[in-house]
């Protein structure tokens, strides 16, 4: 046995494929079976692969969170969900009948202004923020009653 014809016997018939297609591209053949100017494809990914770049809707607008003003005997109690914020990030103002509630990170913001059902002393706050549930505790003001009836 010559070295040729081992060698020719270890490939298999595959390579065959590729041998008639080089000659066949070579060769002055019709055409029909001719490739011309072909590259195959860049970039020709599966859309798994992609990454989709999701754009806000200007009209999008976040659900708002859910709100709760309750009254004790002598206290107002706002429970209020804030999910997603820490307790350092919330700023909460008084003023009259009004609770503004206020909060913003580098990737979302919140605002809520309420009104009171009474006046409540704006000094007198307690907070407590747990879970995402922040729990605001106002004192109400002392209302003075007005006499209607006559001493006599």
């Amino acid at each position: 046995m010559s070295a040729k014809w081992r060698r020719n016997k270890k490939r298999s018939n595959w390579f065959k494929v590729f041998r008639t297609a080089k000659r066949i591209e070579n060769s002055k053949a019709p055409r029909a079976f001719r490739i011309k100017n072909y590259e195959p494809k860049k970039h020709t990914y599966p859309n798994r692969l992609r990454f989709v770049k999701i754009h806000k809707d200007k009209n999008w607008k976040e659900p708002e969170p859910l709100i709760d003003v309750l009254q004790e005997k002598n206290e107002v109690v706002v429970i209020a969900e804030v999910a997603g914020f820490k307790k350092e990030n919330l700023k909460i103002q008084v003023k009259n009948q009004r609770l503004i509630l206020s909060a913003e990170t580098s990737e979302r913001k919140y605002y809520k202004s309420l009104n009171l059902p009474i006046g409540v002393i704006p000094n007198k706050i307690r907070t407590v923020c747990k879970n995402g549930v922040l729990e605001i505790r106002l004192k109400k003001a002392i209302e003075e009653k007005a006499i209607d009836s006559v001493a006599g």
